[in-house]
């Protein structure tokens, strides 16, 4: 029996398996980069005591490939970590991805005021403090705000609201339109002795 091709050329077998495998892995991780989770590392104050700068974070794709695949945007909860394609980014300059805490959703009413930030939407036209629960409690909230979010986007903020320490929708970055949103953190991988879930 006459031997076949790749058995006349081993070399060139082994060749294509390694190619295969190579275009396989990319192909996969192209996948789960885009539809299952991707991740992040932390640069800067803006989230501390949340996160520190070297936090390494995975953040959930899923949530948003589901609204997706609905047809629908992606809506992430008040309170909820995002990470967000910055709307101001200009190639070449750092900051292409942002992450934030979620405070106030279309058609609500924000203001800071003497180091207070407070939200009023109709089941609350009396305003209340979304940050009750989270590490911002304690802390006081720079800037002078009053403002009503637009449709289809988000207010955010940074956990570290003294000063100029967070770039966020007080300070300047505005509103986060909802198609600009990666996903939720669902999970910080580093440190390991800080490995926990969000």
């Amino acid at each position: 029996m006459e031997p076949t091709y790749f058995q006349r050329h081993p070399g060139l077998k082994d060749a294509m398996s390694i190619i295969l495998f190579i275009v396989s892995v990319l192909i996969g991780t192209l996948i789960i980069n885009t539809f299952i989770f991707r991740s992040f590392n932390v640069l800067g104050p803006s989230m501390e005591p949340t996160f520190y700068t070297g936090d390494r974070l995975i953040v959930n794709r899923l949530p948003v490939t589901w609204a997706q695949l609905q047809n629908k945007d992606y809506v992430p909860e008040r309170g909820e970590i995002i990470v967000f394609k910055n709307p101001q980014y200009v190639p070449g300059t750092p900051d292409e991805y942002i992450v934030k805490r979620v405070i106030a959703f279309p058609g609500e009413r924000v203001t800071v005021s003497k180091g207070s930030l407070t939200v009023y939407n109709k089941a609350n036209p009396n305003g209340f403090q979304p940050d009750k629960n989270y590490p911002t409690a304690e802390m006081k909230t720079s800037g002078n705000v009053d403002t009503t979010v637009p449709d289809g986007t988000l207010f955010v903020a940074g956990d570290h609201r003294v000063g100029n320490y967070s770039f966020d929708s007080r300070s300047g970055l505005g509103t986060i339109p909802f198609y600009d949103v990666v996903g939720p953190v669902g999970l910080r991988i580093y440190p390991l002795n800080k490995i926990s879930t969000f």
